[in-house]
């Protein structure tokens, strides 16, 4: 089913229920307004109660999200994507409740709002997305510090505990305890989670690090680490594909990467912490972009605890750096196109953070079933994992409707699987229904849920009257 399945989180059936339907409308509809994604002022009244309760924390959220995501990734390889995105609300500045849960952001001026750094979970196979592991989320005073003066010096040597950087370790930390049942966990950060702490204490046989290298360290044999990986011989090429930036001027492209690796030792500094180990044995992977006519060249210079002796070892750790696309779309349809989380309506920092975390949630439904459209078609992805046997008759039914005359216009998957559902919600949606063309995108998926669901409620109500 379409919804979060909180299922014994808050010690009372009605608000689970309230949760779930929550979630669901919010997929649905698409919107950040309450008024917009309720059916009734009785739901409306309902929602805001909700994100009002005292009853729903965010810890109880997140709690319930990632014992979710646990479950289901139980024995499988995964990747745990984490970032962080901060959520300004300073266009509604005279109607935000400044209290504590509110406070300054990164924007030089006009910062006014919250943190969250999610840890999103896929399969290492193939970016399926399972949910989150876990989401911190959290908010500075709302005195404004001046990082030009001694305070910026004086945060410099603090302790990573004590450091708001600290987020990506306590992140990597909470990830080891929750998916611990998981077969092998890759936690996967960019350049801000190069923190010698890191590689000091998070792996183990079961958890792995791969991040970006944001420091040009000193190694123990002397030399840098950069300048070592650039003299390493070539091991071969990788081609990836990048988006186009008009903000930048980029234009979409694919990009050449010469590919070279080698086993490195980095040593503790004065800065790190006292009780980490001397030294840590890491492999670097770099991914350096050649030829093009682009002035932004990618360089990808990746750490990880993986051992990488060979280019296809090289590769797969390039693949799994580049599949963080998935938690920056995240952030895109939070933020901007899709829900615009930063336009609410609402009052009370504490709601609007316990609504980041439901849509959170509601996203993930929508991203597996894109991922699952990219599937073979004999991989089997069980509808179950998004639909309920009720709904997925009702697509049954639908889907009669949409198929054309044609073999090149029927559905081609088995009825029971996730494929199947996702192609009857794409043609609702406006897709064509042709393999050859472009696949549906996220706004065609949410305009297919959102007609296929007045279908359904309608049907439901329909089969309710005539068993009366």
């Amino acid at each position: 089913m379409l919804t979060a399945s909180f299922r014994d989180s808050f010690g009372d059936k009605r608000l689970d229920e309230r949760g779930n339907k929550f979630v669901r409308d919010l997929l649905v509809r698409g919107s950040h307004s309450i008024r917009q994604i309720s059916q009734s002022s009785s739901v409306q009244k309902g929602h805001y109660r909700f994100l009002e309760n005292e009853r729903t924390p965010e810890s109880v959220i997140t709690s319930s999200i990632s014992k979710r995501c646990a479950l289901a990734v139980k024995g499988k390889v995964v990747l745990s994507i984490q970032d962080t995105s901060e959520i300004n609300l300073y266009n509604h500045k005279n109607r935000i409740n400044k209290d504590d849960s509110i406070g300054t952001t990164n924007a030089p001026k006009n910062g006014l709002g919250f943190m969250i750094h999610p840890s999103l979970v896929v399969d290492a196979a193939n970016c399926f997305p399972y949910g989150y592991c876990a989401v911190h989320i959290w908010n500075r005073s709302l005195e404004r510090e001046d990082k030009a003066t001694k305070d910026r010096h004086r945060y410099k040597k603090l302790t990573i505990e004590n450091k708001e950087s600290n987020k990506w370790q306590a992140s990597s930390k909470a990830t080891k305890v929750n998916l611990k049942e998981a077969a092998m966990v890759i936690i996967v950060q960019d350049r801000e989670g190069d923190i010698y702490e890191q590689f000091a204490t998070i792996p183990d046989a079961q958890t792995n690090l791969l991040i970006r290298a944001k420091s040009d360290r000193a190694l123990p044999e002397g030399g840098k680490l950069f300048s070592k990986l650039s003299k390493c011989k070539v091991a071969g090429t990788y081609e990836i594909k990048i988006d186009g930036d008009n903000r930048k001027g980029q234009k979409k492209r694919t990009a050449k990467l010469e590919v070279r690796f080698t086993e490195v030792t980095l040593k503790n500094s004065s800065r790190t912490a006292k009780t980490a180990a001397a030294t840590v044995k890491l492999w670097a992977v770099e991914a350096r972009e050649v030829g093009g006519t682009s002035k932004q060249k990618v360089c990808w210079r990746l750490l990880t605890t993986i051992p990488v002796t060979t280019l296809s070892e090289a590769l797969m750790i390039i693949e799994w750096y580049s599949w963080r696309w998935i938690i920056e779309e995240v952030f895109r349809i939070l933020k901007k196109e899709g829900f615009n989380i930063e336009a609410s309506e609402l009052e009370s920092g504490r709601s609007i953070k316990k609504l980041c975390l439901l849509m959170l949630d509601a996203i993930i439904k929508i991203f597996q079933m894109r991922i699952a459209w990219d599937e073979p078609e004999d991989a089997g992805l069980p509808a179950e994992i998004c639909f309920t046997k009720a709904e997925m008759k009702c697509a049954d039914m639908q889907c009669k409707k949409m198929e054309g005359k044609t073999e090149k216009l029927k559905n081609p998957y088995k009825k029971s699987t996730l494929q199947y559902a996702t192609w009857v919600i794409a043609r609702l949606g406006g897709w064509k229904g042709y393999a050859s063309e472009r696949k549906p995108g996220i706004t065609t998926l949410w305009i297919g849920l959102e007609k296929f669901y007045d279908t359904y409620n309608g049907w439901m109500m329909a089969k309710d009257v005539s068993t009366r």
